[in-house]
């Protein structure tokens, strides 16, 4: 059975569509991966369109589009037929937004590294222990070195919550790829974002096992 990360942050802005993309095809490199779209605006559906016409597509990504009472089975049969099942919440606690985090093995929230968007997690960081999931954060948009950023790490650390250790810059690679219906990985493979993204995927794995 397929491991199911829900991708999940109540604040825009935050990445929450364009990282899941880019996520799922870094992970197709060496694995099936699914995207379950339920997010209202269907940025994911939209993506998934022009990649399906995208030369430089290399990777198979199956993506699907659901909600309400089904979400629980399709769910259930996108895991039993691939290896990873990648979830792009609404930005909203609703109750397909509980319903994907009940099936979740991983909740993933990105965020920048500000206090506004912390403070934007704890309903998502509160329903995952509801549901007794692991949760973790993931930093986009990050400086590598701020007073900000080191401030927000030493709080994270000391509310005993995980935040992996690969962080993702500000770079204009990964929404140039997500316009094209690409993950950066395949629009520019040898990028310094391409790499960023990669060492997140394997902290993601980590995080899995």
């Amino acid at each position: 059975m397929g491991k199911v990360i829900a991708v999940a942050q109540q604040k825009g802005g935050a990445g929450k569509t364009m990282l899941t993309a880019q996520f799922a095809v870094a992970l197709a490199e060496d694995a099936s991966v699914a995207i379950l779209d339920i997010d209202p605006q269907g940025s994911l559906t939209i993506w998934g369109k022009l990649r399906g016409t995208a030369p430089k597509a290399l990777h198979h990504v199956t993506i699907s589009t659901i909600s309400g009472w089904r979400l629980a089975s399709e769910v259930e049969k996108l895991k039993a037929a691939h290896d990873y099942v990648l979830i792009d919440t609404p930005p909203v606690i609703d109750s397909d937004a509980r319903r994907a985090i009940r099936g979740a093995d991983l909740v993933l929230i990105p965020l920048n590294p500000a206090p506004p968007d912390l403070w934007a997690a704890e309903g998502t960081l509160k329903l995952a222990a509801e549901e007794k999931r692991k949760a973790a954060l993931v930093f986009n948009r990050a400086p590598a070195a701020s007073k900000l950023r080191r401030r927000l790490e030493a709080e994270i650390a000391a509310r005993g919550l995980t935040l992996l250790d690969a962080a993702l810059a500000n770079r204009a690679g990964y929404a140039n790829a997500f316009a094209d219906g690409l993950g950066v990985t395949e629009a520019g493979p040898a990028t310094q974002a391409a790499e960023e993204i990669r060492a997140v995927v394997a902290a993601l794995r980590g995080c899995l096992t």
